[in-house]
């Protein structure tokens, strides 16, 4: 994350500070089976079978719904987020819930691995006279450490007329409706450094202020405010025109593919889960007149996992035709989770986390039609895992274009709770697949950080063809942060830092090369292209260190890159060039990018 100033006259706070704190374990303990009758005397016993799971039921102590009666809402609000606030890498988990109806005077502070959602089928269903708010108060103004939290399918009409939602990477804004302004900078208009806006209106003005880079899909806008360095923008009614690299917008009418996340809803009493259908060449939001299109699904076919659940149980619940919704809380993996089923819904609440205690991949998805996952965390455990997240497996050939593979705020880490390793973090196999809003961090700060220490060599590798990443955020990988092999492959932005703990030039040497690009498109490609990429570095342990380039591609007419820089975070390492052998260099400690407009 960058942490230095986005314009003149600001000091730079230097790296981020380190936040240490150490995730609790948590007990594992399987659901248990039905008891067999004794057999009768010299029989031999009937072979045990698992008992069926039952489907939906209660969501747990962490999934806190409110409605328009409850009292004492603000308490609520004001406990968690004091719980919440400050705990970085913390064992908290909450799922905020609204019903459908309208709430007055709330001020909702946002905190750590806390989602705030209404339960309408639009988000005009659910209004809050009051705010949504992130801010960085717990961190002397400065918003680059505002992760793990998320807000959705709520309208919000703002006190003051802009509500404030201060925050950096995995941290979504999805299907909202805000009846006034949006404001993206901490109080004081300190740094802030990223962002993700999908399926939501504002009536009124975007005002970025410091943020860095962001991403806004399939929206509608009443005006966007300034630039720093790299907003991009892919269906979005009221963006602003083309202009990079001053004013640093990528403006593309349309996104190719989209499908929304799946989200929690209530039809009547009765919670169902919608799942929103495709849309190609899409602009706007989905909900904006009359029901969205889609199909939904009652919550009696998912098995609502409460942490301590084994995955051998999970695995149960999939093998037996349910989907799986995991409350909020932290999960221990022995075994991977085997999603082999097509139109699988894997959705998670309040950044339920996923750890694999032994070296095993946490999630793996067979080369089957339309799952989709969302709304999770992936946290690397002490024991190496080859890979964290495969999306079908090696040689996946089919095609999904009618009924791709979406994955969705599903996250990625890799230390700062605790030690944790992977050589690779996600795999993408499976044709078709779209990736949407990810962010895959070789950890900087927190616990269990070092080079060596959190080792994890490779962020996101595609090796399947066809495959679009609509907001990709991968840093500080030990070599390539993103490695794609795949033919057709496609994304629209891209935010990236090299690592920051790199000892020495050699340790980063690639050959003949200085430094491993952070996005390398594979050799034999034929066809790629991208829109919107970043990549800065802040090689603070030797500044001295040299990057030949933040790209590197075939040279063909079919690799094609549109609006790239890198950055040079106050001089602590330099890119000699963007991507290839081509673009200037970084300028010295000036925090001026370097870009490329078109290449080749």
């Amino acid at each position: 994350m960058p942490t230095d100033s986005p314009s003149s006259g600001l000091p730079s706070p230097g790296r981020r500070a380190v936040l240490g704190a150490a995730a609790a374990a948590t007990v594992l303990a399987g659901l248990p089976g039905t008891a067999a009758a004794a057999p009768a005397a010299g029989k031999r016993p009937a072979p045990r079978r698992p008992r069926a799971l039952p489907g939906g039921g209660d969501l747990g102590p962490n999934v806190v719904v409110f409605d328009p009666s409850t009292p004492n809402i603000q308490g609520r609000l004001d406990e968690i987020f004091r719980q919440q606030e400050s705990a970085q890498f913390g064992t908290g988990r909450y799922q905020l819930l609204f019903k459908p109806g309208t709430y007055h005077g709330l001020n909702a502070q946002i905190g750590f691995y806390t989602s705030i959602s209404g339960l309408g089928l639009s988000p005009d269903d659910t209004t809050i006279n009051g705010d949504i708010t992130v801010d960085a108060g717990w961190f002397n103004g400065n918003a680059t450490q505002n992760f793990w939290r998320s807000a959705e399918n709520l309208a919000v009409v703002p006190v003051n007329g802009t509500n404030r939602w201060a925050v950096s990477q995995a941290a979504p804004f999805r299907r909202m409706h805000v009846r006034g302004n949006l404001n993206l900078a901490p109080t004081g208009y300190g740094w802030s450094s990223g962002g993700y806006i999908a399926d939501s209106r504002i009536d009124g003005q975007v005002q970025p202020y410091s943020q860095q880079q962001w991403y806004t899909r399939d929206s509608a806008i009443g005006g966007w405010l300034n630039g720093v360095w790299n907003m991009v923008f892919s269906g979005v009614e009221g963006a602003p025109a083309q202009g990079f690299p001053n004013p640093p917008y990528t403006t593309l009418n349309t996104t190719p593919v989209s499908r929304e996340k799946p989200f929690l809803y209530l039809s009547g009493s009765e919670y169902r889960v919608f799942l929103p259908e495709k849309r190609t060449n899409a602009r706007g939001v989905t909900w904006g007149s009359g029901t969205p299109r889609g199909t939904s699904l009652p919550l009696t076919r998912f098995y609502v996992a409460k942490p301590g659940v084994s995955a051998a149980t999970l695995n149960q619940a999939l093998s037996e035709g349910l989907h799986l919704l995991l409350t909020p809380g932290i999960y221990h993996l022995d075994r991977p989770i085997r999603v082999d089923r097509a139109n699988t819904v894997v959705l998670g609440l309040g950044y339920a986390t996923l750890i694999p205690d032994n070296g095993v991949t946490a999630l793996r998805v067979a080369d089957v039609d339309g799952v989709r996952l969302a709304g999770f965390l992936i946290d690397a455990g002490p024991v190496n895992s080859p890979t964290l997240l495969e999306i079908g497996p090696p040689g996946a050939s089919r095609d999904h274009s009618a009924n791709p593979t979406t994955v969705q705020d599903v996250f990625v880490r890799i230390g700062g709770a605790g030690p944790g390793k992977a050589t690779t973090s996600m795999v993408v196999n499976s044709r078709h697949t779209i990736v949407d809003h990810t962010w895959v961090w070789r950890a900087d700060h927190g616990d269990g950080v070092g080079w060596e220490t959190n080792r994890a060599d490779y962020g996101v590798v595609v090796n399947g063809h066809d495959v679009l990443a609509t907001g990709l955020f991968v840093e500080h990988f030990n070599k390539y942060d993103v490695q794609w092999f795949g033919e057709r492959g496609r994304t629209i932005f891209f935010q990236n830092e090299k690592a920051y703990d790199a000892p020495n030039q050699a340790a980063i040497q690639n050959g003949s090369i200085k430094g491993y690009a952070a996005y390398r498109v594979g050799d034999n490609v034929t066809t790629h292209e991208g829109w919107g990429l970043g990549s800065y570095c802040y090689y603070n342990v030797d500044p001295t260190i040299v990057q030949h380039h933040g790209f590197a591609a075939p040279v063909r007419p079919g690799v094609r890159f549109h609006d790239l820089l890198v950055v040079s975070l106050g001089g602590n390492g330099q890119y000699e060039r963007v991507i290839n052998d081509t673009g200037a260099p970084t300028s010295g400690t000036s925090t001026v990018p370097s870009t490329v407009v078109s290449y080749p």
